[in-house]
């Protein structure tokens, strides 16, 4: 009987061990956090769209499996945009990001439909009497930006540096007539004439944001009534006057991204032109309201202007900056930088201005 119970007790022991052990409990993970970005053009302008198409970038970077991202080229036929924002909308994503006052009207009927979806459009802002609590708005002080590069190139044009001329005139090529691109123009006015009251402003407006050849031409032009240097300020259409600069051995002040360290190995003769930029970092505040977002900070319902403080604005003080640029002016800047960081400079903006106010500006630097 002992012999038996032995038997018995040995395979209990053999058996015991060799069953299957229960796998242990796994986590669930959390679902991934779905981004989409929808540009009312194309990706290739070295200026806006390419910035907002970084800041999807950063936002991989940042979070990697955390975020799935996916950016959309529309293109510029406008017929598409409100139907793919639809189409996007009721699809998966947790965010839809898009941009420019062109798409406001288009989000401001699709966002009110979809309430549980959240939305950020940057450069504009929607019309909050309408109820958006689903979208958050991105507004840029990109005429503080402007004040400094009309300061620079009213240095420059009163300047011994080589390529400027005797002639007290700069250039200014905006895409289109419209708020967004005369607050850049406001604040260059404004810090040109802080310099030098005296300086002219060559002004143009495309009529476009996607005409590059238009803008070279209309560059060509205000470089030919005595510009030294121009700053243009319409997107991939602006890349004209980079392009102009290089023709007629002028200098150049570009937009949004930092066009000089994009042409540095494609056309270093170009980029050698582009004293600075003036930087829209529609990347960054992209990267910041997914991070707000996540955090649940995110001031959906409202609207907010971001600037230096925030990294959103500035100068690309880059090698060529350094390089082109004395020193003696570079100083000077950033003496004015910290002027309007403390509020000592109040710049002027075109959206609270009237048609009557702007015009005045205008006509007061014309030629």
């Amino acid at each position: 009987m002992k012999k038996i119970l032995a038997v018995l007790f040995a395979a209990l022991i053999i058996l015991s061990s060799c069953a299957k052990k229960e796998a242990p409990a796994t986590a669930t993970e959390a679902p991934k956090l779905k981004v989409v970005l929808l540009l009312n053009g194309t990706l290739g302008d070295k200026s806006f769209f390419d910035s907002a198409a970084n800041g999807m970038s950063l936002v991989q970077a940042e979070m990697g499996a955390a975020v799935e991202t996916k950016t959309i080229e529309m293109g510029y036929d406008q017929s598409k945009w409100e139907p793919t924002l639809l189409d996007v909308s009721e699809g998966p994503w947790d965010i839809v990001v898009l941009g420019t006052w062109q798409m406001t009207e288009a989000l401001q009927k699709v966002a009110k439909d979809h309430p549980t979806k959240k939305y950020v459009i940057f450069d504009t802002a929607v019309d909050y009497t309408l109820g958006l609590a689903n979208v958050y708005s991105i507004l840029y002080s990109q005429n503080e930006a402007s004040f400094l590069a009309g300061a620079l190139a009213t240095y420059v044009t009163t300047s011994s540096m080589p390529l400027a001329n005797k002639q007290k005139v700069i250039g200014f090529l905006g895409g289109m007539d419209i708020p967004v691109i005369n607050d850049f123009l406001v604040g260059y006015i404004e810090g040109a004439q802080y310099v030098d009251p005296a300086v002219k402003v060559s002004i143009s407006y495309i009529g476009s944001f996607d005409d590059s050849a238009k803008g070279k031409e209309m560059a060509l032009a205000q470089y030919a009534q005595g510009a030294d240097i121009g700053y243009n300020v319409a997107g991939q259409a602006g890349l004209g006057q980079l392009d102009a600069a290089k023709d007629a051995k002028r200098y150049a002040i570009g937009v949004d991204s930092d066009q000089a360290a994009i042409f540095a190995t494609s056309d270093p003769e170009k980029a050698k032109l582009i004293t600075t930029s003036v930087l829209k970092r529609v990347d960054n505040s992209i990267l910041r309201a997914v991070q707000m977002h996540v955090k649940g900070t995110a001031p959906y319902g409202n609207a907010e202007t971001l600037g230096f403080a925030e990294n959103c604005v500035g100068l690309a003080k880059n090698d060529i900056y350094n390089q082109v640029v004395p020193a003696e002016i570079r100083t000077k800047l950033d003496e004015l930088e910290r002027k309007i960081i403390a509020k000592e400079i109040k710049v002027g903006t075109a959206f609270s201005m009237t048609t009557e106010d702007l015009n005045k500006i205008r006509n007061a630097v014309k030629q």
